[in-house]
């Protein structure tokens, strides 16, 4: 569950007035020096501002940085009224047209607005074709701008009303345009940005848009949204179960990945799924805090500001003790678990960094530290050539009580990786997944010649590419084709290249190949048109499929016949015949054994 309000060393989204993402952790300032050396949040051109005056704040909540006072050594934060981030809309609502423009103006009755021209009164749409876009329109040059800039006050409000009075052609613009000039300076100018929650979607549309997404493979959050819908993820408890009945359970939540998008898969899987985030036993204090008369938040040390002492700032920043929870040991769950399947000696998962979850040093009171496996493909497919996979030496207890306490400790550390290593490899070998989700640059046919045997009946597969080629060729190789050739070659005894059938065509049933991509329009009267300034990338795409389990042998169908009925015609005449018919009581005989779906 996402936390509510801003929490120490959380990362966070600023939504700014340009439209613009930029995802920053925010580092508390516990120092107690006079004064004190604030870490202030940059935010570019726009400033900066302590990042102790957003702690315990609650998010989606719109700040103005103010100027900055003589005798203070930072920027204050003004919060933005419901009423002023709406104020043209509600103006605008609330505003009636004058005589002028009533008269110069027609309704067409479409919504489009038309303007008398002409001596024979005849009515044309109102453009900006006779409109020209000339610098010197604006009087004032970009040296007084930039003076303006420096010597601002309320947030930049003041630098859009001169701009806006100094434009010689303002008059000339339609209301669509004017609206469109101001709500471009607007975003250029004004200090003012939004706290948002760093969930999946916002970390992918900040990747997306301006960070790397050849790293993420260019997956869209239209598409991870997609994946997990067809994958099926959902949270399934966290009963206990012993390791012989893995195999065997049936909608125990376990999903098979193979994810190539430095964690970004898995992070959608776990919040998905209710493992992405570590618990807090303070939220409930903390937003009663937030909800608590106006007396009470203006006596709260991160509303005031420089006349704080040491012990309120202490009691504001620092976190609240709390039970301490038992150990958990790592990758011991059983249900509602992730298992990673990676090709290198560490999984790629840098992106989890951003929900508390370091690989290298993780938080043993974060649901991943158990929740989530990881197997590379040697330990899958070779486990006895893997040195982790392998038994240490036994030690008989008495020449243990000789060792040093360092030796001794390394002994049991040993043993207790080697046991955490074999227990997750042994499962993973045994199958029995609720699904499997693949985002890899490797051919999607070779992960799946050695993944689908190892899901349950009725298991979705779920595998993502940005083009198109490699799952219409993954695609071709559970065609329904392959699969008629397959059942018949096996049938007559005939064997089958290796190079034509890589894989068993009856694993997977219903293969298709589809695509989603979210595309913003601008929707006006006489304007419509996709916005033009959009993220262009790979496409993506997704190929989806269910596992089944293939009947061995021959299947035969016995049951009580009767005598029916039958209408034909012949020459068009009417003819009742009798025919064999079969009732509804059937039963499936199979000669040698039958295997369907659990």
């Amino acid at each position: 569950m996402q936390h509510s309000v801003v929490q120490p060393h959380d990362f966070v989204g600023l939504r700014l007035a340009s439209d613009s993402l930029k995802v920053i952790q925010i580092a508390p300032n516990t120092a107690l020096t006079e004064p004190r050396s604030e870490r202030n949040v940059s935010i570019g051109k726009f400033g900066s501002f302590p990042a102790n005056r957003i702690l315990s704040r609650p998010y989606h909540v719109t700040y103005e940085i103010l100027d900055k006072q003589p005798g203070h050594s930072h920027a204050e934060l003004r919060i933005v009224t419901a009423a002023e981030l709406h104020e043209s809309v509600i103006a605008d609502s609330s505003s009636t047209p004058s005589d002028a423009a009533e008269s110069r103006l027609l309704d067409g009755g479409d919504g489009v607005e038309y303007e008398v021209v002409g001596e024979n009164g005849e009515v044309v749409m109102r453009t900006n074709r006779q409109t020209i876009d000339d610098p010197t329109r604006q009087r004032l040059s970009m040296e007084e701008i930039e003076t303006l800039k420096k010597d601002s006050t309320g947030g930049g409000k003041d630098i859009i009303a001169k701009l806006m009075s100094s434009h010689s052609a303002l008059d000339q613009k339609t209301t669509f345009s004017l609206a469109k000039y101001t709500l471009r300076k607007t975003k250029k100018y004004l200090r003012r940005f939004t706290i948002l929650p760093l969930d999946v979607p916002l970390l992918t549309q900040w990747i997306t848009m301006d960070r790397e997404p050849l790293k993420i493979l260019e997956c869209k959050d239209e598409t991870m949204s997609l994946i997990n819908s067809w994958a099926n993820v959902h949270y399934c408890g966290d009963e206990g179960h012993s390791m012989d009945d893995i195999a065997n359970m049936t909608g125990s939540g376990r999903w098979l990945i193979i994810d190539e998008t430095g964690g970004l898969l898995v992070a959608s899987i776990a919040e998905r799924m209710g493992i992405l985030l570590p618990p807090r036993d303070d939220d409930e204090a903390e937003d009663s805090d937030m909800y608590s008369p106006p007396e009470r938040r203006k006596s709260l040390p991160y509303a005031t500001g420089d006349g704080d002492t040491p012990d309120q700032v202490l009691e504001a920043i620092l976190p609240k003790r709390r039970r301490q929870r038992p150990p958990v040991a790592a990758m011991s769950a059983t249900h509602n678990t992730i298992t990673l399947i990676h090709a290198n000696a560490q999984p790629n998962l840098s992106l989890l960094k951003y929900f508390h979850y370091e690989t290298n040093t993780p938080n043993p009171s974060h649901p991943l530290h158990a929740h989530l496996k990881t197997v590379s493909w040697l330990q899958l497919l070779a486990p006895e050539e893997d040195m982790g996979y392998a038994e240490p030496p036994e030690i008989d207890e008495e020449t243990l009580q000789s060792f040093k306490s360092g030796k001794r400790a390394t002994h049991y550390r040993k043993r207790r990786r080697w046991q955490r290593v074999k227990s997750v490899v042994d499962e993973t070998r045994n199958g029995g997944f609720d699904g499997l989700i693949v985002a890899s640059n490797m051919p999607p046919g070779s992960i799946l010649q050695h993944t689908v045997p190892l899901l349950r009946g009725s298991a979705p597969v779920v595998v993502y590419s940005p083009t198109i080629e490699p799952l219409v060729e993954l695609a071709d190789l559970y065609s329904t084709s392959r699969r008629t050739a397959f059942v018949t070659a096996k049938a007559e005894g005939i064997s089958l290249p290796q190079e034509d059938f890589p894989v068993n065509p009856t694993h997977l049933l219903a293969p298709v190949v589809q695509t989603v991509r979210l595309r913003p329009w601008q929707c006006l009267p006489g304007r419509t048109h996709p916005v033009m300034t959009g993220k262009g990338g790979a496409e993506g795409f997704l190929f989806t499929a269910t596992r089944v389990i293939p009947a061995d042998g021959k299947v035969e169908a016995r049951g009580k016949f009767k005598r029916r009925k039958i209408n034909e015609e012949q020459n068009g005449k009417p003819i009742v015949s009798l025919a064999d018919g079969m009732d509804d009581e059937m039963e499936v005989i199979n000669n040698d054994s039958w295997a369907g779906s659990p």
